[in-house]
């Protein structure tokens, strides 16, 4: 009976069941980190999260990073393999990391590859990447040839062919499957979450969710990340959705003041904490302090990089911008 117990608790535990937190003395959100992977470590040691070696030093902390840890940059194995083992870490300190589910994620999962960098690809060569993408190429041609009407082959196409499929391609494509480390890992986790009186999501809460609960959320954007069949018209692809809404971020506030208080009162929340759509530097707060942007550009993608995270302690908002601390109005 203590076995099944255990397992029902770690079933529930990988499945994302727990969606709210309370009782958190100290949170730091960390916004897009798009594939560098210095910065973000230069972020997380800077809120004493990190320490000199590289492990977890910030005790009972929750760490919420908003999503959108891949792409644009080289490094984005490298920031999810640092996310993976902190979360052990963390849990084993009395601290707690959230890694959300960002629309860079779920593009992953799906498919959507217009944004992965050749650096991404080349963290998952390995010496068997020639071999496996050469055994691939021949099953392409197969299946051409079945096809009844198969292009030209010369050796340009195969250049082509090579181009769209660099080494590490397909062991990339395997990883963020249902079987693979990352997909599973990334599948399991929530896309937006409530500690104490805060909302943190990657993208936003529109209108169209704005009734929504929390669980209706993180199991639609689930399961349609575990079966594709159902992301036609979901919650994960829509431009209105928890992922990709981008209304409390760059609309005019008087234009949806009445919804974000709406929104607050849903989810019975006092302030939403997003990232997704990047501030001109720095933590920037919106609708009164209600709505608290802080996708800052970490990434050296977008320039030179910024090093800033939201920290909440004992109900007060601060941006810690390389290191200087400075309350949110």
């Amino acid at each position: 009976m203590v076995l099944f117990l255990a397992a029902l608790l770690l079933v529930a535990s990988l499945a994302g069941g727990q969606d709210v937190w309370s009782g958190v003395e100290r949170i730091v959100a960390v916004g897009d980190a798009h594939g560098d992977y210095n910065g973000f470590v230069e972020v997380l040691r800077s809120a004493g999260l990190l320490d000199a070696k590289g492990k977890w030093s910030g005790g009972k902390s929750h760490l919420v990073q908003t999503g959108d840890v891949l792409d644009r940059g080289p490094d984005s194995r490298k920031i999810m393999d640092l996310l993976m083992e902190l979360e052990k870490r963390a849990r084993r300190a009395g601290g707690y990391v959230h890694a959300l589910i960002g629309n860079h994620e779920a593009m992953n999962l799906y498919g959507d590859l217009r944004y992965v960098t050749a650096g991404e690809y080349a963290a998952f060569k390995s010496g068997n990447s020639q071999e496996i993408r050469d055994t691939l190429y021949k099953q392409h041609l197969e299946e051409l040839k079945n096809s009844g009407s198969p292009p030209a082959i010369d050796a340009a196409y195969r250049q082509k062919w090579d181009e769209e499929h660099p080494l590490g391609f397909f062991e990339h494509r395997y990883q963020f499957g249902p079987k693979g480390e990352y997909g599973k890992w990334i599948r399991r986790h929530n896309a937006v979450i409530k500690i104490n009186d805060v909302l943190f999501l990657h993208g936003g809460i529109s209108p169209k969710f704005a009734a929504s609960t929390l669980t209706q959320l993180n199991d639609t954007i689930r399961q349609e990340l575990e079966d594709f069949t159902k992301l036609q018209g979901g919650a994960a692809m829509d431009e209105q959705g928890p992922l990709w809404y981008r209304g409390l971020a760059s609309a005019e506030e008087a234009e949806l003041e009445m919804h974000v208080e709406a929104v607050l009162k849903n989810f019975g929340v006092k302030k939403i904490v997003i990232g997704h759509t990047p501030t001109q530097g720095g933590i920037q707060p919106r609708f009164g302090g209600k709505v608290i942007l802080i996708d800052v550009g970490i990434s050296k993608y977008y320039g030179s990089g910024q090093i800033a995270c939201l920290v909440l302690e004992n109900g007060k908002a601060f941006a810690l911008e390389r290191g200087q601390r400075l309350e949110i109005p």
